[in-house]
């Protein structure tokens, strides 16, 4: 049996398509897992200024997974407003990668650039009755906090986890 290559790599704003067929996907097809909807960059939403901003947040690490040379899963960390809190916002992969390490690779790259970033904690939302997104946080040490999370259209609200970070 041959290896699975899965390779990532950083997007920049010039390669904001790459992000947003990805996220298009992501919301067309896992809707329940995120606390945008689709209709919200469609239309009107869908303009390449603002696929090249999402990108552009300052000290933003936006990745892309490929497997076999094709775009699969997607992630992206971002500096939050606490000192040394980091987040992990916008996981999504594809359906017929989940379960070959794809998740477990963008977490772990994630995990990096905080630590490198100086974060001791690294936070993300996940929505409710996200079973599968549960186990994967929690096999890299994420647990549920006390903290509210964002509420979604659907009235629930996001459940916040986070993990602590050592510095090595």
């Amino acid at each position: 049996m041959i290896p699975l290559m899965i390779e990532m790599r950083v997007l920049t704003p010039d390669e904001w398509r790459v992000w947003r067929e990805l996220r298009l996907d992501a919301l067309a097809t896992a809707p329940y897992a995120f606390g945008a909807r689709l209709s919200d960059w469609q239309g009107d939403g869908d303009r390449e200024e603002r696929w090249r901003g999402r990108l552009a947040i300052p000290g933003s690490h936006n990745l892309v997974a490929t497997l076999d040379a094709r775009a699969v899963g997607m992630v992206s960390g971002v500096h939050t407003d606490d000192v040394g809190v980091v987040e992990l916002i916008s996981m999504w992969v594809h359906a017929d990668a989940r379960g070959r390490g794809v998740g477990d690779a963008l977490v772990d790259s994630v995990v990096q650039w905080a630590r490198k970033a100086g974060a001791t904690r690294l936070r993300l939302a996940v929505t409710p009755g996200n079973e599968a997104a549960v186990r994967l946080y929690r096999r890299h040490g994420f647990a549920p906090t006390e903290e509210l999370g964002d509420l979604m259209p659907n009235g629930l609200r996001e459940q916040v986890m986070a993990r602590h970070l050592d510095p090595s």
